[in-house]
């Protein structure tokens, strides 16, 4: 019988922090192992995270493993924030039903440079390395894409669960899909990854990833993946596609008011995959007044996308406004956005387009359904408008509060 690993305090205590909320950790000894390995030499580990720059925008769901990215470089290792500038032309197919519509260079290019500046509201730019995956991946001449190819068969890819499905019901699969598991994975061989981080529905791109290092005669990355963030409807994950997000650029009280509808159900692990507080305080805190401890949280998650205190300040604003005197007339928010009319004055415009062009809505028909509803309210006293053909008169200011959290200044 094999004898039982010992680590040292320090390897263990980093362990417990980067178990925390995680989903799996493959495998487990291999993590250990190499966490004591570093402590005794003082070599970091290279830590890899890859992100394809589809969207423009990132939401809480992506900070889950952002704040993991983070919580290895607290911890002193070497953090390469990949961008996959090259996949992202392709296009993930995970979870995917039909083939994805492939991206242009320049909407890629455009959505990398939004990503690099929203993931330093969490990550130290002093300690992180981006780097892109078209630095090697464009070199890559036809026959080391073959030679590729030949480190895998298509039933191992069709082992993947959305490509089954897909196969089973007879849909087709491109080739093209087949390969941006191979491609993923010969990221972690050109950066020779100790680690690799992805949420749970990447498990098996990280696996190909360990493979394909033991086929290329690398040492085998260690895989950590993190769980899908359920949204604010409390059932699916949360997605701009749902309107179930909190965005990590929303402004302190905007960002506030959306944590505040989190179900109860659900608080427990927000606390856990988005702050830091101790579980056993988290316990407590939620045993004692649940209320309570949601406006707790809410405040929590403004101060890790905000500077310190943002969340006590959204917090003040917030009960301000839920107090009697906040419901009879208009508070706004220090951090509420204006939008300013460029057409020249004197000029009347109608709300619909307002709201579009301040991009508030996407569309004149999703104001119409606002204003038919009642949700959007005008100046001090809060009179609703109920004529979807108002137009609003410039030159002139007017404070709006449209839904039950959201605010806009129009100037002009």
């Amino acid at each position: 019988m094999a004898e039982k690993k010992t680590y040292s305090p320090e390897t263990l205590a980093a362990f417990e922090k980067i178990q925390r909320g995680a989903l799996e950790i493959l495998p487990e000894e291999h993590l250990l192992d190499q966490l004591e390995q570093s402590h005794k030499s003082g070599k970091p580990l290279r830590i890899k995270a890859g992100f394809d720059p589809t969207a423009p925008d990132l939401h809480l769901g992506h900070s889950l493993l952002i704040r993991k990215i983070k919580h290895f470089q607290d911890l002193g290792h070497e953090i390469l924030f990949l961008i996959g500038d090259f996949t992202g032309m392709i296009g993930d197919p995970t979870g995917r039903s039909a083939t994805r519509t492939s991206m242009s260079r320049e909407d890629v290019a455009a959505n990398a440079k939004t990503y690099q500046e929203q993931v330093f509201r969490i990550l130290d730019p002093d300690k992180t390395k981006i780097v892109f995956n078209s630095a090697w991946c464009a070199d890559l001449k036809f026959e080391d894409v073959l030679g590729l190819t030949a480190r895998s068969t298509v039933a191992q890819l069709l082992e993947r669960d959305d490509f089954q499905k897909r196969h089973k019901a007879g849909e087709s699969i491109s080739l093209i899909e087949f390969m941006y598991p191979l491609i993923q994975g010969y990221d972690s061989v050109a950066l020779e990854a100790d680690v690799e981080l992805g949420g749970g529905d990447q498990k098996f791109n990280l696996l190909m990833g360990r493979e394909l290092q033991k086929e290329y005669g690398k040492t085998q990355q260690s895989i950590v993946t993190v769980p899908l963030l359920v949204g604010l409807d409390g059932s699916r994950k949360m997605s701009k596609s749902y309107d179930n997000y909190i965005g990590i650029t929303e402004a302190p009280y905007a960002m506030f008011a959306k944590a505040m509808s989190v179900s109860d159900e659900l608080m427990r692990d927000y606390f856990i995959l988005l702050t830091d507080i101790a579980e056993k305080e988290i316990d407590a805190l939620i045993a004692a007044d649940p209320f309570e401890a949601k406006k707790q949280l809410s405040a929590a998650i403004v101060d890790g996308l905000h500077p310190a205190g943002s969340g006590q300040t959204a917090r003040e604003n917030w009960e301000r406004e839920k107090s009697g005197a906040g419901r009879d007339r208009m508070i706004l928010p220090p951090d509420t956005p204006e939008y300013n009319i460029t057409e020249a004055t004197p000029c009347s415009i109608p709300l619909t387009r307002l709201l579009v062009d301040a991009k508030f809505e996407k569309s004149t028909s999703a104001v119409r359904r606002l204003i038919e509803g009642g949700s959007i309210k005008v100046g001090e006293n809060l009179d609703v408008i109920e004529d979807v053909n108002h137009e609003f008169s410039f030159p002139g200011s007017y404070d709006l509060k449209i839904g039950k959290k959201r605010y806009l200044i129009l100037r002009g």
